[in-house]
Formats: structure tokens, C-alpha cells, sequence
């Protein structure tokens, strides 16, 4: 579950919206900043960092606007703008050849099976559910907050946007390994 360390700042961020949306964003940053300054000293490659650097990208730019436009509207579209930049970070990275997953399970694979194609398609499918959930969430948070339906609707959907993927992640790695032991046995 290492993969989820990397989306404290977005749940911090959510937790900490109820007191505005510039404290939200201010301490989604920090959060994200000491999580990425304690993950490089650890040794972490900066490869294995995208989603923590594209995070600290987003609250740097989402602080400054909340700071200097308090009011805007955008403020209402907090949860919608940032799984769309989740959206869009998991997107770019399959774009580029680059699959975000692929630096996280690199911290809990051995170095032997990096460069396996299987390795690298199931990051490239994990990835993509990723972006497909951040994707519907980020729509659904957008309908929510438009037709005003408040968090009794829209902290379950943000819940459902993390969940879902999370599950997906945990368990499509060993289905296809088992469907691979099953296809070399029958070999």
C-alpha cells in the first residue's frame, strides 16, 4: 500500500477544505513538501516520485490562486480540479511512455523483473484505471458541486475515486501473475 503515501496531501487537502480552500491548499502543499523532502532523503529516485512532484506542482499553483483570489468560483471546484490533475498527471505519464505505477512498484519489486514487459503492462493498466477513475470522479465532483448536492454525495464519491483504483491496485498484479502460472504450467 506504499502506492497511497503519495495522495496524503489530496486527502489533506480534502479533510482540511471545511476551513477555506486557501488553508486546504496551504496545507496540502506543506504536507506534500515534507512527504517528498523525507522520500528523497530516504533515497527515493526522483523517478519514483512523479506523483509527488505533479502534487506539490498543483497545491504550489492551487495556493497561490486560493491566496490571491480568495473568492473566485473556482474555490467550489476544489475536489473537481484536483482529480482532474490527478487526471491529467496519470494521463500525461502513459502519454510519455511513463507510467506513474511504475516508480511505486519499483519500491516493492525486485530489480529482476523491471525490465519484463508483463511488469511494464501492468503499470501501463494500472495507470490507466487510475486515469479513468480520476477522470469519472473528476466529472462527478464537477455535477455534484454544480448542482449544489453538498459532501453527504460528494465525500463518498471522492472516497469511491480513491477506493476503487486502490483495490484494482492491489489485486490485478497477482491475477495475472496466477494467469501466467497457469499458462506456463499447461506449457
Amino acid at each position: 500500500m506504499n502506492y497511497l503515501r503519495g495522495f496524503i496531501p489530496w486527502i489533506a487537502f480534502a479533510v482540511v477544505s471545511a476551513a477555506g480552500w486557501q488553508w486546504a491548499a496551504a496545507t496540502a502543499f506543506v504536507v506534500g513538501a515534507a512527504l517528498l523532502v523525507a522520500q528523497r532523503r530516504e533515497g527515493m529516485a526522483g523517478d519514483s516520485l512523479i506523483l509527488e512532484y505533479s502534487t506539490l506542482a498543483y497545491f504550489v499553483a492551487l495556493t497561490a490562486l486560493a491566496f490571491c483570489l480568495p473568492h473566485s468560483g473556482l474555490r467550489h471546484y476544489g475536489g473537481a480540479m484536483s482529480f482532474g490533475w490527478l487526471a491529467a498527471t496519470a494521463l500525461a505519464t502513459l502519454a510519455v511512455g511513463r507510467p506513474f505505477t511504475i516508480g511505486i512498484a519499483k519500491r516493492q519489486t525486485p530489480p529482476e523483473v523491471w525490465d519484463h514487459p508483463v511488469f511494464r503492462r501492468i503499470n501501463v493498466v494500472i495507470t490507466a484505471v487510475w486515469a479513468v477513475a480520476f477522470t469519472l470522479t473528476a466529472v462527478a465532483m464537477a455535477a455534484v458541486t454544480a448542482a449544489g448536492l453538498g459532501n453527504a454525495v460528494s465525500v463518498p464519491v471522492q472516497v469511491a475515486g480513491f477506493v476503487l483504483p486502490a483495490l484494482f491496485t492491489a489485486r490485478y498484479p497477482e491475477r495475472v501473475r496466477a494467469r501466467a502460472r497457469a499458462v506456463n504450467a499447461v506449457q
